[in-house]
């Protein structure tokens, strides 16, 4: 079968398609016939050769977003069936390996049906940037009326943050660029102020006292992090362990431990369907201009997720 992936670990550039051996369904899984994967910013970390991949051989495939159909179940495999269309998350350098592949070998309880009426290009966007969203929030332990600072609003992960929290009926300040400010506001915040330079100022003249916590998906870190009441919540996607400020909670967010979380992949599909979440397609492109999709990542500014095809 084809997939994208590197020999050399490098830049974009080295991303290429080669044909490797086919994989098949084992107990407790099914395949995935992979229509669709999304690229997001933790695939660079493969590409780079970032990750442990002492587990792995080449080629090292990227990808923890794939949307397809499924085309062979497990022997002990009963809720599923072969034709069942499918949003999954993979975890790439391990056993089953990475989402830029044309089949996808998925433990049950990785993937959840496609919410209704959804692309299979819209579908995988969700599971990987959800599942964060989700941890963040399980993480941070708010309630209605607490309130939650998002940086990197405008991008999906900041997307899906918004949207479910302010399903949970929490007060979210979120940030926006000028150029982003008419996209934030769709997202539901109830207030938005200016991203960059002064944004604690600005979150400390909405909440006086600080935000009861963070979600810092622009990787800030200490330039926000004064947004936060003492005693707060700080949630890094990118594995800062914090600056020990004012007994704040600095944790760690690692989407890798949701691998086969259902019971949450089940909420994002019902919150896609209730119309809370709102997934987001930069562009779709050939799976064979990966390397081109991740140049235009890096460039920055993209909203919504590129999204590669076979």
């Amino acid at each position: 079968m084809k997939v994208v992936g590197v020999e050399t670990f490098g830049g974009p550039e080295a991303l290429a398609v080669h044909e490797v051996p086919e994989p098949h369904a084992g107990p407790g899984t099914v395949r995935i016939r992979v229509q669709a994967f999304a690229v997001n910013p933790t695939d660079t970390g493969v590409r780079e050769g970032q990750r442990d991949s002492s587990e792995a051989s080449p080629p090292y495939v990227p990808g923890m977003d794939a949307a397809g159909v499924i085309d062979e179940v497990g022997p002990d495999v009963t809720d599923w069936q072969v034709g069942d269309q499918v949003m999954a998350m993979a975890l790439p350098l391990s056993e089953h390996g990475g989402a830029y592949v044309e089949h996808l070998v998925a433990p049950v309880g990785s993937f959840t049906r496609i919410p209704a009426g959804l692309s299979i290009e819209e579908a995988a966007t969700v599971p990987m940037n959800g599942l964060t969203a989700l941890q963040i929030l399980g993480r941070a332990g708010l309630s209605e009326g607490d309130t939650l600072a998002v940086t990197g609003a405008a991008g999906l992960l900041g997307n899906y943050v918004v949207q479910l929290a302010k399903q949970r009926g929490i007060t979210v300040v979120a940030d926006a660029a000028p150029k982003d400010e008419d996209l934030v506001r769709s997202l539901g915040p109830d207030h938005m102020v200016r991203r960059g330079d002064g944004f604690a100022a600005a979150v400390r003249g909405i909440v006086h006292d600080g935000v009861d916590a963070l979600a810092d998906a622009a990787v800030q870190r200490d330039e926000v992090v004064d947004a936060v009441r003492d005693g707060g919540f700080f949630a890094d996607v990118r594995g800062w362990e914090g600056n020990g400020a004012r007994g704040i909670r600095f944790e760690r967010i690692m989407v890798f431990s949701e691998y086969t979380s259902f019971d949450l992949l089940e909420e994002l599909r019902r919150a896609v369907e209730d119309g809370v979440l709102t997934p987001r397609v930069a562009e779709v492109l050939p799976a064979s201009r990966a390397a081109e999709a991740h140049e235009r990542l890096a460039a920055g500014g993209t909203r919504g997720r590129f999204v590669l095809t076979w």
